[in-house]
């Protein structure tokens, strides 16, 4: 399954991410299949560039953001997209589960 989540560069206590689509289960700094962004969080206000159609291509494509690449895509891309963003819901999420005794 494929995540599109933040990837730490810059140097000691300076951190710079770029938003990356990769596979989920690999490691937060290893190879990744695009880059679709950057998250400057020292700025201020923080700087955030999103290629919105990328991200909406991916999202289309089945890939889950992470909760911190969430929050950036409801702050700073159109509310039409965002809802696409939204993470099922605790119901919806444990339906698939069997309920624990």
């Amino acid at each position: 399954m494929l995540s599109i989540r933040l990837r730490r560069a810059g140097s000691t206590k300076k951190p710079y991410f770029r938003v990356v689509v990769t596979e989920a289960r690999s490691a937060q700094n290893s190879n990744f299949v695009e880059n679709v962004g950057t998250y400057n969080p020292r700025n201020k206000p923080a700087a955030v560039e999103l290629n919105k159609a990328r991200i909406e291509h991916w999202l289309k494509k089945g890939a889950r953001p992470s909760d911190s690449v969430r929050t950036l895509l409801g702050k700073h891309l159109t509310k039409d997209l965002s809802a696409q963003v939204e993470a099922p819901t605790s119901a919806e999420a444990s339906a698939g589960r069997p309920a624990a005794q």
